[in-house]
C-alpha cells in the first residue's frame, strides 16, 4: 500500500473576545449629540434675538399665498393637466384651515432670569421694612411699659408721646401745664427733662437708625421786644441742648442726621397754637436708615447722665 499523506484541517476563527462588534452605535451616538447641541443652540438663539428680529424670521418663512383649491397643487394649472380637465383634482380632500397665530415672543426665558435678581432684591427690601416695623413696635411697647413700671416716671408719663410715622419712630417730650421741659425763654434742661431723655437714650443705643432732633415752641412771641432772639432761635437752641445731652449719654455723633428748630410752624395742637403742649422736643429714629434690624429692644432702667459727668 502506498504511503498516505495526512489530511490537515485548518480552522480559522473570525473575530475574537476583544473585537469591536461593529461601530454602528458610534454613529447613532454622534447623531444624538449633534442633535442635542443643535437643540440647545436653537434655544440660545431664540433667547438672544430681539422681538423684531424674531418676527422678521417668522415672516420670512410664512407663506404669502394660500391655496384655495382642494387639489394637490396651488399653482397655475391647479392640479390638472393641459389635456384633461381636473384629472388630478382630489374630490375627497377637506379644505385647509388657515389660523392667525400671535407673534412669537423673544427672550422670555432670559427676561425671567434677569428679573429673578431684581425680584430677590425687592423681597429682601420688603423683609427689611417688616423687620424694622416690628422693631419700632417693640420699642414703642417697651418704652410705654417702662413708663408704667417706674414710679419716678409716673408724673412724667403724660409728657412723653411715642408713635410710628412714615418718617420713623417718633418720640416727643412735651410741656404740661405746670411741668415745662425748659425754663421760659431759655434752653437749659431741667432735671426731669434729662430723666426723660435718659429713657430715650436707652432705646436709641439699642437701635441702628439715624436720628433727627427738632425743637418746637408755641405761637406766643418772645417777650421783651427783642426781635433778634425769636422762637426760631429758641427752638433751635433747645434742639441743640437735646443733642448735647444725647452725645454725653453715649449716642454716636455719626448717627445725628439733622438738628433743627421749627419755632411754631408745626404745632402739636393746630386748633390751639398757644397751648403749652406745642412746646416740645421731637426725636425721630429715621425709617430705612439702619443697616439691619436690631435685636428686640429691652428697655433697661435709665440713669440720668448729665453733660458734666463726662468731663
Amino acid at each position: 500500500m502506498a504511503d498516505q499523506q495526512p489530511i490537515i484541517i485548518k480552522k480559522i476563527k473570525k473575530g475574537g473576545a476583544g473585537g469591536h462588534h461593529g461601530g454602528a452605535w458610534k454613529i447613532a451616538y454622534a447623531d444624538f449629540v449633534t442633535a442635542m447641541m443643535a437643540f440647545f443652540l436653537l434655544l440660545w438663539l431664540l433667547n438672544a434675538v430681539s422681538q423684531e428680529q424674531l418676527e422678521g424670521i417668522a415672516d420670512y418663512f410664512a407663506p404669502t399665498v394660500s391655496s384655495t383649491s382642494q387639489s394637490g397643487s396651488g399653482q397655475i394649472l391647479g392640479g390638472t393637466t393641459v389635456a384633461v380637465d381636473g384629472s388630478l383634482e382630489d374630490t375627497v380632500s377637506r379644505p385647509s384651515v388657515t389660523m392667525d397665530l400671535p407673534p412669537p415672543k423673544a427672550g422670555s426665558g432670559g427676561e425671567a432670569m434677569q428679573d429673578a435678581p431684581v425680584q430677590a432684591e425687592v423681597d429682601a427690601e420688603e423683609a427689611k421694612k417688616k423687620a424694622e416695623q416690628t422693631q419700632f413696635e417693640k420699642a414703642q411697647e417697651d418704652m410705654k411699659e417702662a413708663l408704667k413700671n417706674m414710679p419716678e416716671f409716673q408724673q412724667l408719663a403724660q409728657s412723653m408721646m411715642i408713635d410710628n410715622t412714615p418718617e420713623g419712630l417718633r418720640i416727643q417730650i412735651v410741656d404740661q401745664d405746670g411741668l415745662a421741659m425748659f425754663p421760659s425763654g431759655r434752653a437749659t434742661l431741667f432735671d426731669h427733662t434729662e430723666k426723660m431723655l435718659s429713657l430715650v437714650v436707652s432705646i436709641i443705643n439699642q437701635m441702628p437708625q439715624q436720628i433727627a432732633i427738632s425743637g418746637h415752641t408755641d405761637a406766643i412771641p418772645m417777650g421783651g421786644g427783642d426781635q433778634t432772639y425769636t422762637n426760631w432761635e429758641l427752638s433751635a437752641d433747645r434742639a441743640n441742648a437735646a443733642r448735647r445731652y444725647l452725645l454725653s449719654a453715649g449716642v454716636s455723633q455719626d448717627r445725628l442726621e439733622r438738628v433743627v428748630g421749627r419755632a411754631a410752624t408745626e404745632p402739636l395742637l393746630p386748633e390751639d397754637p398757644t397751648n403749652s403742649r406745642n412746646r416740645r422736643l421731637s426725636i425721630v429714629l429715621l425709617r430705612g436708615t439702619g443697616a439691619d434690624a436690631a435685636a428686640p429692644v429691652d428697655v433697661p432702667r435709665p440713669s440720668i447722665i448729665r453733660p458734666e459727668d463726662n468731663k
